[in-house]
């Protein structure tokens, strides 16, 4: 007697989130890889706004699984996975980011002044346009743009992340804004013209 192999070898069921996310819970090693790649390009995604270097998001990525799976039995199912693995993610990369500071530039911005409300022009881009934008602007700048205006930390969460005051926080984000804000007026400029 011969046995159809085929049909039975290719069957893959799939799990809703929930349900990869219980099993990871009870310790099945199998459906920490099915969350893992579930999850990766989110994750990736949130990582690349962070970090630069795509070798670096991978590290930050694969450490920030790493966290989430010893930490699962701590996750509450009564908020959405896909904010708690953000945060994970965030403060990874802000972590990673925070080791490799002694190389960056940093500018002594404790004496600036406040500049205020940025101008409105950044509140009419949309989130592609700004995302494409953020290359032009300074690390530490980029980095408190990305967790105030998009992840929506307050400026007490961010000195409180990156070691650094308050103001500081308020006057490297409106820096972003404006440096921001140019830049778009110019490339408008260049597309009228």
């Amino acid at each position: 007697m011969i046995k159809n192999e085929s049909n039975s070898m290719h069957v893959t069921q799939s799990f809703s989130e929930d349900e990869l996310i219980s099993k990871c819970k009870s310790g099945e090693l199998k459906f920490q890889e099915k969350l893992y790649k579930h999850f990766y390009g989110y994750a990736m995604g949130v990582g690349m706004r962070y970090l630069k270097n795509r070798d670096d998001v991978l590290e930050v990525v694969n450490d920030s699984f790493i966290k989430v799976f010893k930490s699962i039995q701590s996750y509450n199912e009564h908020q959405p996975f896909k904010a708690w693995l953000r945060r994970i993610i965030v403060n990874t990369s802000i972590d990673h980011r925070r080791r490799n500071l002694k190389h960056m530039n940093q500018a002594d911005i404790d004496e600036a002044i406040y500049i205020g409300k940025a101008p409105d022009i950044i509140e009419n881009i949309n989130a592609k346009d700004i995302l494409k934008l953020l290359d032009i602007l300074p690390e530490t700048q980029k980095l408190v743009f990305n967790l105030y205006e998009i992840d929506g930390y307050s400026h007490d969460e961010i000195g409180e992340m990156l070691s650094i005051p308050v103001s500081s926080s308020r006057v490297y984000l409106s820096r972003a804004k404006e440096k921001l804000r140019k830049h778009w007026i110019q490339q408008e400029g260049s597309y009228a013209g």
